[in-house]
């Protein structure tokens, strides 16, 4: 009976995620129409890239290396002292739909993860907006 492959392995394991997060801030920095996004991060986003890596990778299915290294990872909580709303929400969006774009993950997986990560972004939103 064959098992079917988690997202991280869909998504090509930890190289594919660190791929992807790196991809991620890059745009943040690079990208005007992403400045409000990026001005809610430090000015170093080493730390930021860290975090996502290891949350995604749980998150995906893949090892649990956040809560070990973080604690739990109590999402909407840790995001709170932030005013997240559509414009952020849309923002943090569209920088993931396109680094998962450039780093080359598309048809169904792509569909399925940009399904989740609205869920997740929009479940994150705590201003009325």
């Amino acid at each position: 009976m064959s098992q079917e492959k988690s997202l991280y392995e869909q998504v090509g394991g930890s190289a594919k995620v660190d791929a992807l997060v790196d991809r991620f801030y890059d745009l943040m920095d690079l990208e005007e129409s992403l400045a409000h996004l990026r001005a809610m991060h430090s000015q170093n986003l080493s730390e930021s890239r860290e975090k996502l890596k290891c949350f995604l990778s749980g998150w995906l299915g893949g090892p649990d290396i956040y809560s070990p290294k973080h604690g739990h990872p109590m999402l909407r909580a840790r995001h709170l002292p932030f005013q997240i709303g559509l414009q952020e929400r849309n923002q943090w969006l569209a920088c993931m739909y396109q680094a998962m774009k450039d780093c080359g993950i598309e048809g169904a997986l792509a569909a399925r993860l940009e399904e989740s990560f609205f869920k997740t972004a929009d479940w994150m939103r705590n201003q009325a907006n």
